[in-house]
């Protein structure tokens, strides 16, 4: 099975998970897209931020529809080493982008206020938009 690895590190777990929970993350994804919008426009940091939750919440949503879920320890990074397994070599070098982004994101909202300049929140915020436009359609085809 392509997530043993995974599973005995304890980093993801086999839960069932209803059709509802994965709406849920997907509605958390579309409400972040347009939260990070209106909020970019006054923070490039939050707005940030906001776009990486949508990204993360498409991640989930789709960890969902493979029956996983993240641990809680390092959940974020856990669900990225997911997503690079299941979504396979195409969207590698994606994964790690949105991998790098994460700790980019923990500084900015952790340790250096104003790290984030308009051009890096602006192109997550298109690779947001983009990346839950590709996990709706990958959910579609599985259905």
């Amino acid at each position: 099975m392509k997530y043993d690895d995974l599973l005995k590190s304890g980093k993801i777990r086999s839960q069932k998970i209803s059709g509802d929970e994965i709406e849920r993350a997907l509605s958390r994804a579309d409400r972040d897209l347009k939260t990070s919008r209106s909020v970019m426009a006054g923070d490039w940091d939050w707005g940030f931020a906001i776009a990486y939750n949508a990204i993360l919440q498409a991640s989930h949503a789709f960890m969902f529809s493979e029956g996983y879920r993240p641990t809680s320890h390092e959940g974020h990074k856990n669900t990225f080493a997911f997503m690079r397994i299941a979504m396979g070599k195409p969207y590698e070098d994606l994964i790690t982008y949105f991998d790098r982004v994460r700790n980019k994101r923990n500084q900015a909202m952790y340790d250096i206020a104003g790290k984030i300049s308009e051009s890096e929140a602006k192109t997550l915020f298109k690779m947001a938009v983009d990346f839950v436009v590709l996990v709706k359609k990958l959910l579609k085809e599985k259905i």
